[in-house]
C-alpha cells in the first residue's frame, strides 16, 4: 500500500503529514531539524518500510532540502522535490499554515500530482556557491570603489572611471592626498579594505579554476570567442547536464531568455523575456556576447554579429544584446549536446565562409 508522506520543510523544524491511499492513516507529527529530530523521522519512515508500505516523501525546494534529501534517502525512501514555481497551491493558498502546507503536499502526492524540480549534482552546488561568494565580494569591491569616487570627488580630485582598478594606482592616490594634506585618513581604510578583498576575489577564482580544470563542458564554452573561465563555469555550474533539456527551447527557457506569450482565441501577445531562470546563468549569456562584441576582429563575419549590428540599429543596445543572448543559447546547447567546439567557420555569413575555404584549399594545394 501506498503512503505519500507530505513535508514542510522550514529551517529550525519541519512538519510532517502522513496519509495512506485508504485514508487509514492520516496524522500529524512535528520534528526538529536536528540530530535527534531527523533520527526520530528515519525511524518513523523505517517502520513503515518494514510495515510493507510504499514510501514517498514530497518536500519543496529550500535551503536545505539537499540536506533533508540525502538523509531520507539514505533510509530507501523516494524523495520528490516540487517545483514551487509550477505548484502555487501552498504559496497562494488563503489558509497559510504548516499543517495545511503539509497536508496539501501530501494529498497531491497521493493522486501524483506534484510538478518535479531536478537538484543539480553536488559538483555543480559547490562550483554555484563558490561563484556566489566571489560575485558577493567583486560587489563589496565595486561599491567601496564607488565610495571612494566619492570622497576624492568632495575633495576636488576628478578620477577616471578605471583608475582605482590596481592597487598601485591606489597607492598614488593616497601619496596625492599626504601630498596635498587632504583627509586621506576616510580614504585609506577604504582602499585598504578594497586590496584585501580583492585578495580573496583572487582566491576564489583560482579555487573555481582547479575546480574546473579538465572539464570538458568548460573548455566547450572557452572555444567561443570572448569566453573566459569564471563565465563559462558559471553556465557549466548551472547547466549541470545538457540532457536534461529536450531542445534549445527548453534551454533559453530555463534560462529566462524566452520571450513571455498569451495565446487567447485568435489574439497573440508577445512580451519582454520571462527571467524565471537562474540569473547567474542568463548573465554570464549576456557577458558571453558581450564578449563576442568586444572580439569584433574574429567575429565580424559572424551571422549572429552581423545580426546584432542590424538589429541595435533599430532596437536599441539592451534589446539587442538580450536577443543575441537567446540565439546564443541555441549554439551553447548544440556545442554541448553534440560534444562539439565552437566552428567559426559555419558560423560565418555563407558567401565570406566560400572565400575561406577556397583560400584555405589553395593553401593546401601549394603546400
Amino acid at each position: 500500500m501506498k503512503l505519500s508522506v507530505g513535508v514542510d520543510l522550514h529551517k529550525g523544524q519541519f512538519t510532517v503529514y502522513w496519509l495512506s491511499k485508504d485514508q487509514s492513516i492520516g496524522e500529524f507529527e512535528r520534528y526538529w531539524t536536528d540530530v535527534e529530530g531527523y533520527e526520530k523521522f528515519e525511524g518513523r519512515l523505517r517502520e513503515y518500510v518494514e510495515a510493507g508500505y510504499a514510501v514517498e516523501v514530497a518536500v519543496e525546494s529550500t535551503g536545505n532540502t539537499r540536506y533533508f534529501k540525502g538523509r531520507v534517502e539514505w533510509v530507501g525512501v523516494v524523495v520528490k522535490v516540487i517545483n514551487t514555481q509550477k505548484f502555487k497551491v501552498v504559496n497562494e493558498s488563503v489558509k497559510k499554515t504548516d499543517r495545511h502546507d503539509a497536508r496539501t503536499i501530501a494529498e497531491f502526492l497521493e493522486k501524483d500530482m506534484l510538478p518535479e524540480s531536478r537538484l543539480c549534482s553536488e559538483e555543480s552546488e559547490q562550483l554555484r556557491r563558490l561563484l556566489k561568494s566571489r560575485k558577493l565580494l567583486v560587489r563589496t569591491v565595486v561599491s567601496l570603489k564607488n565610495q571612494v569616487h566619492g570622497l576624492l570627488l568632495s575633495n576636488g580630485i576628478d578620477t577616471r572611471r578605471g583608475q582605482l582598478q590596481s592597487k598601485k594606482e591606489r597607492r598614488r592616490i593616497l601619496d596625492v592626498l599626504a601630498e596635498q594634506g587632504l583627509a586621506g585618513q576616510a580614504v585609506e581604510p577604504l582602499i585598504e579594505t578594497i586590496d584585501r578583498v580583492e585578495q580573496e576575489v583572487k582566491k576564489l577564482e583560482k579555487l573555481i579554476i582547479q575546480r574546473v580544470d579538465g572539464d570538458r563542458m568548460v573548455e566547450l564554452l572557452m572555444s567561443i570567442p570572448g569566453t573566459g573561465v569564471i563565465t563559462a563555469a558559471t553556465v557549466r555550474a548551472y547547466v549541470d547536464d545538457i540532457s536534461r533539456f529536450r531542445g534549445y527551447k527548453q534551454f533559453s527557457a530555463y534560462a529566462g531568455l524566452a520571450p513571455w506569450v498569451q495565446n487567447s482565441n485568435e489574439r497573440e501577445r508577445y512580451g519582454s523575456i520571462t527571467k524565471r531562470g537562474p540569473e547567474p546563468l542568463r548573465t554570464a549569456l549576456v557577458q558571453m556576447v558581450l564578449g563576442m562584441v568586444r572580439n569584433q576582429r574574429l567575429t565580424a563575419a559572424y551571422r549572429l554579429m552581423l545580426r546584432y549590428q542590424a538589429m541595435k540599429v533599430h532596437k536599441g543596445t539592451g534589446k539587442t544584446i538580450i536577443a543575441t543572448a537567446r540565439k546564443l543559447s541555441k549554439i551553447v546547447w548544440y556545442m554541448l549536446r553534440n560534444d562539439e567546439p565552437f566552428n567559426p567557420i559555419r558560423m560565418t555569413d555563407p558567401d565570406i565562409r566560400r572565400i575561406i575555404l577556397e583560400m584555405r584549399a589553395a593553401a593546401f594545394e601549394a603546400a
